[in-house]
């Protein structure tokens, strides 16, 4: 029984050295945090989380050390950046980032990340001015992967995939872009929507020049099986599926065509063409209700001709 107690008194004050130990290891790291020497308040935290992990005594200084630490990293990765140590800088962000996520701090993670992102951006701007689009789709797709809210980025990843010919790739991000609702992305959703309309009305283009209806239409469901409200791809399939005149189809798929049109031009498109497809079956009140909702646009003038011819 003698031996047993002063083996426990000796574990007792081997545990009490042990969180002296720990307790001048975080002085000495938060001392070197407060000097602005980073790199070796990182080390020191690390040694603190590492020798205190199991230590409930040392429990509140290993909180605060996984608190600071990918701040340490952060302000290292800030540090490269005003010498334009590019890769220092993002090594060390991406540190920070992923022991932020480690140790459950998901605001520090996003302001990490956002600077991984902005490296990344910097880097494949070269060979996106370039026109060299395989080289910047791959760098940017690792900083969209980081920051997928840096919206000036992933306009470039979209275009720079749609530019290689990976149009599926493309849409999937202008759609992500496409719908961000705050205010502060307005102006690149905007953009996002101009180009995805201008990549599918190409790739569209190409497969009309074929003559092939069908293709245009696996495209459209596939977008749409993603994106069911997508207005473009509505649009996109109805004008397939009138090309082919497959009335049957433009009747069951143009009213919900026309309402998902965001833009009055484009509704009074999907209305001529269901007036048409009601024409061409001889349904005459149901295609003088569609002509005369053709308001805008280019259509409306075949519209108006059409609706005298029909109400003669």
């Amino acid at each position: 029984m003698k031996k047993v107690f002063v083996s426990a008194f000796a574990l007792l004050a081997s545990l009490s050295l042990w969180a002296q130990d720990v307790t001048t290891i975080y002085n000495e790291a938060a001392a070197d945090y407060g000097a602005k020497n980073f790199a070796s308040a990182a080390a020191k935290f690390e040694q603190v989380i590492d020798l205190g992990i199991d230590n409930d005594d040392a429990a509140s200084l290993v909180a605060t050390a996984k608190s600071t630490l990918p701040k340490c990293y952060f302000m290292l990765g800030g540090g490269a950046m005003r010498t334009k140590d590019y890769q220092a800088a993002l090594e060390n962000f991406t540190k920070s980032a992923e022991l932020a996520e480690l140790y459950g701090d998901m605001q520090q993670m996003a302001k990490s990340n956002g600077w991984v992102a902005k490296i990344y951006q910097v880097q494949g701007g070269d060979a996106f001015n370039n026109k060299d689009y395989t080289t910047a789709a791959e760098i940017f797709a690792k900083g969209y992967a980081a920051d997928p809210d840096n919206t000036s980025m992933a306009l470039n990843l979209a275009m720079s995939y749609c530019e290689m010919g990976e149009y599926e790739k493309g849409m999937e991000i202008y759609e992500a872009i496409a719908a961000k609702t705050h205010p502060k992305y307005a102006e690149d959703a905007a953009k996002a929507k101009e180009m995805m309309a201008l990549y599918t009305n190409n790739k569209v283009a190409e497969m009309q020049n074929a003559g092939d209806y069908d293709g245009i239409i696996a495209l459209a469901d596939a977008q749409l099986e993603k994106y069911p409200a997508s207005a473009l791809f509505q649009n996109v399939r109805l004008q397939a599926y009138a090309n082919k005149k497959d009335y049957t189809k433009v009747i069951e798929l143009g009213e919900a065509a026309a309402a998902a049109q965001t833009e009055e031009a484009d509704k009074s498109l999907m209305y001529y063409l269901l007036g048409a497809a009601y024409n061409a079956r001889d349904m005459k009140a149901q295609a003088i209700a569609a002509f005369k909702q053709v308001t805008a646009g280019t259509a409306v003038e075949n519209a108006a001709a059409a609706l005298v011819e029909l109400q003669k």
